[in-house]
């Protein structure tokens, strides 16, 4: 501790690392400490400390994965789970290959399709410890192998042992899946260099969050190692993870590493040092991101700290929002959750500015939603985005199977005659059910709802608990998320990730499918709720007070038309300018803010 109190700067990967730091200094050896502007004073000296990631040489990892032959003779069918580590404790190789053990097991489906390729670079080959992990490792390999294997297939191939850079290369290329689940690690650069060398058709990278790494590549797939059934399951999304989601998240990941590389981590290592005597006085603590940790509840004031950073210069904006229980309260009823007159004023003064695009996601169906909503120029998806309606009249139906769109009335039936009455009752979403069982007795929900799930499973639909009420839908492979992502591509193209910011508060499969990609909400009144959202909101009232920050800060802008054309730009750029004026005065009189925002929305509606 003292030696690193010898310097007038120390650096370390993440925040976190740096605020473990601190408090040592304080407790050990009792030295003042500023954990908001992260300064140590000892001595007469103060000590500035400061969170800088490093990075790897990209372009080098790029250029070994252009050249570098395959290293593995596999059927093409065969997918490749990589894992490359030290052999040290802290790498989790035990937790990791008992997780693979869970997948075989709760996912034979896989089995002759995939193999975990693990590869230990020894390390202090003479200590006990380390010689004991060895032999336990392989132990467990040798048994998972004689448990699974067939004549032609293995699920585990094992290397003891170091590969040049150029081998590592083609392997990081090649396979679908990067394994990076330390139970503790500095930074970890494995999973920098995956992403540098997946040049070809995408992976997906699995990260643990007590990685260093876990902090900045959001776009990875988050996973507790010690969590054994949760990496099997993460395993088996990876696995399925659609082209175009993989695309997406490589994409981003790819950028973020090659903007942040090595160079750039020297370049900003030698800018602090030179800035030490610069006093810039926002005496604020910054990890790059300007957001809080995850998860952390938000308050009010909250909002222009913490969110600014995500919406300032993003050219649009899109705003994805559930219906129920996010933008109403969860009532007895589907017919009772109505929106607030002052949340319906707030989405439409939203609809109308050039810069915001809205998507209104619901389990409803299409139609019942756009009723109970009822604004123009949204985007609305029905039935978990299954059923998809744009402003201009476009129309996507999700195909479903036709032998479950006519099972659901004889499953209704079903539902009907065994688990109806004492207040429970059936909701028919045309290509999905949900019954609903908010008003039946405490001491009768369990039993109802074990039948329930039941009979779902039994119709082969797959259920999905809700609050007080089960959701049955057909087994396709669309959701909430896969639905999200589908809206902005062809609202915006293809290329959207690099011109839209997005802010998701609603369903939980759609912050899976947006984790690291949009700013996203859960928005449940419970902080004890497992989530994979950036943020907690209380609930609806306090969706609200996102969406009026997000007005509030969206006026800032000057209105600006990005690739949309517009013929006789002079009269209605001028026209737009003062419609998106008159929404900042609700006052004004409501027949000429009418007229303005009718030019305004023409204008707006001109496609690219």
């Amino acid at each position: 501790m003292l030696l690193f109190t010898a310097y007038d700067f120390t650096a370390f990967h993440i925040e976190d690392y740096c605020l473990n730091f601190i408090d040592c200094c304080c407790r050990r050896l009792g030295c003042r400490v500023d954990r908001t502007n992260m300064l140590v004073e000892l001595a007469g000296r103060t000590i500035q400390v400061k969170a800088l990631p490093i990075g790897i040489p990209f372009d080098r990892f790029v250029q070994l994965s252009e050249k570098a032959p395959a290293f593995l003779n596999l059927s093409d069918d065969v997918k490749v789970i990589l894992g490359v580590d030290r052999l040290d404790y802290t790498k989790g190789l035990v937790h990791r290959i008992l997780a693979f053990e869970k997948f075989l097991d709760k996912y034979p489906e896989h089995r002759e399709k995939v193999v975990l390729l693990q590869i230990s670079v020894p390390s202090r080959t003479d200590v006990k410890e380390y010689k004991q992990l060895k032999d336990e490792t392989e132990l467990l390999i040798g048994r998972i192998n004689g448990r699974f294997s067939m004549p032609n297939w293995s699920p585990i191939r094992y290397i003891y042992g170091c590969l040049s850079q150029e081998q590592l290369a083609a392997l990081y290329r090649d396979c679908a899946v990067a394994l990076v689940t330390p139970l503790r690690d500095g930074m970890n650069l494995v999973a920098k260099e995956f992403v540098a060398c997946q040049i070809r058709t995408p992976g997906v990278l699995i990260l643990s969050p007590f990685a260093g790494a876990g902090g900045t590549m959001h776009e990875a797939l988050l996973v507790n190692p010690y969590e054994l059934d949760e990496m099997a399951n993460v395993l088996h999304r990876a696995l399925r993870m659609p082209l175009d989601e993989r695309e997406l998240r490589m994409t981003q990941l790819r950028h973020r590493e090659q903007l942040l590389d090595v160079n750039y981590w020297m370049t900003s290592f030698f800018s602090s040092m030179d800035a030490l005597g610069d006093d810039s006085g926002d005496g604020k603590a910054d990890d790059g991101t300007g957001l809080p940790p995850k998860s952390m509840q938000l308050q009010l004031d909250d909002f222009d700290m913490y969110l600014s950073n995500h919406i300032a210069g993003a050219g649009k904006l899109s705003l994805i929002l559930d219906y129920d229980g996010t933008l109403t309260h969860l009532t007895s009823h589907p017919d009772l959750a109505v929106m607030s007159e002052e949340t319906v004023k707030v989405l439409q003064r939203l609809s109308r500015m050039p810069d915001v695009n809205i998507a209104i996601i619901s389990g409803r169906t299409l139609d019942n939603v756009k009723s109970m909503v009822g604004i123009e120029n949204v985007t609305y998806a029905g039935s978990h985005g299954i059923e998809i309606l744009h402003p201009d009249g476009t129309n996507f139906v999700h195909p479903v199977p036709r032998q479950y769109e006519q099972k659901v009335a004889e499953l209704e039936k079903v539902l009907r005659d065994e688990v109806c009455g004492d207040g429970a009752w059936v909701e028919n979403k045309g290509v999905m059910l949900t019954y609903h069982y908010r008003e039946v007795p405490v001491t009768r929900r369990e039993h109802l709802e074990r039948r329930a799930v039941e009979i779902f499973e039994a119709a082969g639909f797959e259920p999905h608990r809700g609050f007080l009420a089960i959701e049955g839908k057909p087994p396709v492979t669309w959701d909430q998320g896969r639905a999200s992502i589908y809206i902005l591509r062809t609202t915006y193209g293809v290329d959207w990730s690099e011109r839209v910011r997005v802010v998701y508060a609603g369903n939980e499969d759609a912050m899976l499918a947006l984790q690291g990609i949009a700013c996203t909400f859960r928005v449940d009144p419970s902080p004890m709720v497992q989530t994979a959202a950036d943020f907690r909101l209380s609930g609806p009232d306090a969706v609200l007070t996102m969406l009026k920050w997000v007005e509030k800060e969206m006026h800032k802008r000057l209105p600006t038309l990005g690739s949309r054309t517009v013929s006789n730009s002079r009269l209605q750029n001028a026209a737009l300018a003062h419609s998106i004026r008159s929404q900042m005065s609700i006052d004004q009189k409501e027949e000429e803010k009418e007229k303005m925002i009718l030019l305004a929305r023409r204008s707006k509606l001109t496609t690219t």
